[in-house]
């Protein structure tokens, strides 16, 4: 089977795709014949070698969507046939390519509004919105949270989430993307690129923070008393928190079929809609890569690994 692979930690341009043998499912794992792939930041930690969590050579990619062609020991729930979606494993590894061995404990039966590209566009980013939001923050209607790089993966969903919660989502984005922010439903949307967003959020009870840096320095004191800040991309600083009376927390993902399950209740129902801004072939790797190292993609990327089925 053709597999994108990792032989060297680096640029996107040492991602080659290779013939590999096709895997055999583990216990507790499932055989997926890929159908499409989703691209995420963390590829590119993975790739340059920033983050660590498998030996070379590896293959890259850690949510997928696909139709299950083998079944591992001590797995069951699923059946042959079955279509699916969700991440693959504790190393974030394994779906850029035709067939994975996903964790079957990080894997649920596809919403079946969605398609395949739709689908696999879903598992990390949705997973991480909800729990930075609820497992984290432990948001409620009527709070307001304020979301930093409101246009991205986690972003985009991250606003369509709380808002079907009943909180007020106040998200900053740039200047192009203000009106995408309002369409998946964010109350107040502030170009980051003309306004301080501290000069309009105030006393705020979450933040979500996509960005990091400056704008995470920037973010303590927009947050009330008690309130919370959660980073997915920096450490936050004890003292500030401290000398405010508010908590923070590095967020971690961890995606679980519990989750993924209730995120397909809401897909179902169109309480939440994932954007695919683009699209490549597998073949093309490593122009996904160098696209979404720029931080700066509307909505998710997608690798297209085999057809849609027709009918």
């Amino acid at each position: 089977m053709k597999a994108a692979r990792v032989l060297r930690f680096g640029p996107p341009n040492v991602i080659t795709n290779e013939d590999v043998p096709k895997p055999e499912p583990g216990a507790g794992q499932l055989l997926v014949r890929v159908k499409a792939a989703g691209v995420g930041h963390w590829d590119a930690l993975i790739r340059e070698g920033k983050v660590q969590l498998q030996p070379l050579p590896l293959t890259l990619g850690s949510e997928l969507s696909g139709i299950i062609e083998g079944i591992g020991a001590d797995v069951s729930g699923f059946e042959l046939g079955d279509e699916v979606y969700g991440a693959t494993n504790e190393q974030f590894g394994g779906a850029y390519a035709e067939y994975a061995v996903p964790s079957a404990r990080r894997m649920a039966p596809k919403p079946k509004t969605l398609s395949f590209i739709e689908a696999a566009s879903v598992p990390i980013v949705t997973v991480t919105a909800w729990q930075m939001l609820f497992e984290y923050a432990h948001v409620t209607a009527g709070q307001t949270v304020l979301i930093h790089g409101g246009s991205g993966g986690v972003g985009h969903l991250a606003i369509q989430i709380a808002k079907a919660f009943g909180a007020r989502v106040i998200a900053t984005a740039s200047t192009a993307n203000q009106d995408f922010i309002r369409r998946m439903g964010a109350d107040v949307a502030i170009d980051y690129t003309k306004t301080k967003f501290e000069e309009v959020a105030k006393d705020v009870d979450v933040v979500l923070d996509m960005a990091g840096g400056d704008t995470l320095k920037r973010s303590y004191g927009v947050v009330k008393k008690g309130g919370i800040i959660v980073s997915i991309v920096d450490e936050v600083d004890q003292k500030e928190l401290d000398a405010r009376g508010i908590r923070g927390v590095e967020f971690r993902s961890s995606p679980k079929a519990s989750v993924l399950e209730d995120l397909t209740r809401l897909i179902d129902a169109k309480k939440i809609t994932p954007i695919v801004s683009q699209m490549f072939p597998l073949s093309e790797v490593a122009r996904a890569q160098e696209q979404i190292s720029t931080r700066h993609t509307r909505g998710k990327i997608v690798f297209q690994v085999a057809d849609e089925p027709k009918g």
